[in-house]
């Protein structure tokens, strides 16, 4: 008996052996899935001139949503309308080393310097809405500015059926805003000899100044036919104005960009027109564009975005 148990137990030793064999053979041989490769992600620095204005809150949020389609990561700063701010965010942006920048420059001169900043550290930079005097830009992304001043004056001159005195607000001096769409408008307004430009003052693209230097102006010059404004914050700031010191007269008022508060106005009655610029779809652009310069897909200099006269409806 104990030597039939003993080779018993050597059998079942054997067969123990050979089973834990297979099951190794088996692991050894078990498929094994490659890990994915990693997506690469990437961040964009945005800096825009100032979020007060409605205008590029639009601009902003169109880049928000075109990020989140794109996988990017973005660094969005508010200048404030400072330039000294503006610049410091840059660099700021260029020191924790982001993918590409994208620029509203609040001065159109006193960016290059950061802009210049941006090309010794191999960062690529895309402008949109206004441009840079200089330093290396990879796009510039915006709407024909001088087109907006012409169709702006073309609109006036046919309404007032070439006559009549016309105030100028304009923008932040030194912008390329507020130079564009007041060479536009100038250089139409000369075609019409009866047309008279009673004022030209700066009002900074803001609501607040646009009242206040309207106040003043109506007080030289208390005949008024239409008011031209580089954008709608300022017309609507001179429509509180002429609203409250000339009363019931009727000025035509004309602005650019076509926010919401300018659309209401003008199916209210209280603007006449406003050319509309498209600052969702600037933003949406402007972000694309980044992704293919960051890329090394070819971009063109300059992609303009249309215009188009807005109306009461």
């Amino acid at each position: 008996m104990t030597r039939k148990l003993s080779a018993v137990l050597a059998v079942l030793m054997i067969l123990a052996l050979a089973l834990t064999g297979c099951a190794k053979k088996e692991e050894t041989k078990a498929p094994t899935t490659p890990a994915a490769p990693a997506q690469k992600t990437y961040t964009v620095g945005v800096s825009l001139s100032g979020l007060a204005h409605p205008f590029f809150v639009d601009m902003k949020n169109g880049m928000e949503a075109k990020a989140k389609t794109l996988g990017i990561t973005l660094i969005v700063t508010d200048a404030q309308d400072n330039n000294g701010k503006q610049l410091s965010d840059i660099e700021d942006m260029i020191s924790k080393k982001v993918d590409a920048i994208v620029v509203n420059p609040t001065d159109s001169a006193a960016v290059v310097s950061a802009v210049e900043k941006a090309n010794k550290a191999n960062i690529p930079v895309i402008t949109v809405d206004r441009s840079a005097n200089g330093g290396k830009v990879a796009t510039h992304v915006a709407s024909d500015n001088v087109a907006a001043g012409r169709m702006a004056a073309e609109y006036i001159i046919k309404k007032l059926d070439g006559k009549g005195k016309v105030v100028e607000l304009q923008g932040i001096p030194g912008s390329s805003a507020a130079r564009d769409r007041g060479k536009g408008f100038n250089d139409a307004i000369k075609a019409a000899t009866g047309i008279q430009i009673v004022a030209a003052q700066p009002a900074d693209f803001a609501r607040a100044k646009g009242l206040t230097v309207m106040e003043n102006i109506i007080q030289a010059n208390p005949q008024i036919d239409a008011v031209f404004g580089h954008n709608d914050e300022m017309v609507l700031g001179a429509m509180q104005a002429l609203k409250s010191k000339l009363k019931d007269k009727k000025v035509l008022l004309v602005g650019v960009d076509a926010i919401d508060d300018a659309v209401k106005a003008i199916n209210a009655g209280d603007m006449a027109a406003t050319v509309g610029q498209k600052p969702k779809l600037m933003g949406e652009i402007a972000l694309d564009s980044a992704l293919k310069v960051i890329k090394g897909e070819k971009v063109e200099a300059f992609v303009p975005v249309a215009l188009d006269l807005i109306e009461k409806k």
